[in-house]
């Protein structure tokens, strides 16, 4: 039940994303409950992939490059889900950066400590 509310919290969060960053789109809450499912599935699946892979260039930029990967992951995402629209790079970094804390506030208002998180979006 918990993941249930979680998902839905975190589609809300994604439709208060576009009024902070212009160039992000979520035409419905469908779209957005949609979206929220693919990040948190591409966060628990491909993004642990992607940061082994990359961690030579994550080591040297001291962890930065994982924000390249977040928004990469949420530019995808809107790749993968119509009705949810990213109008390129910068606008995914802005938009993950702003995603995600947001997803960190639902987190904290369901009373949650990062250990207890399952594969919920951590962009």
């Amino acid at each position: 039940m918990m993941t249930l509310l979680r998902w839905a919290l975190n589609a809300v969060a994604l439709m208060l994303v576009p009024e902070l960053v212009s160039s992000i789109h979520v035409s419905s809450y469908t779209a957005a409950l949609i979206a929220a499912i693919i990040i948190g599935l591409l966060n628990a699946l491909v993004r642990p992939i992607l940061i082994v892979l990359t961690l030579p260039i994550t080591a040297l930029t001291l962890g930065f490059f994982i924000l390249v990967i977040n928004a990469l992951l949420f530019w995808l995402a809107s790749e993968l889900v119509g009705g949810f629209q990213v109008g390129g790079f910068w606008s995914a970094m802005w938009g993950a950066l702003v995603y995600s804390l947001l997803t960190w506030l639902v987190s904290l208002a369901l009373g949650e400590k990062p250990s207890q998180r399952s594969s919920g979006p951590r962009l």
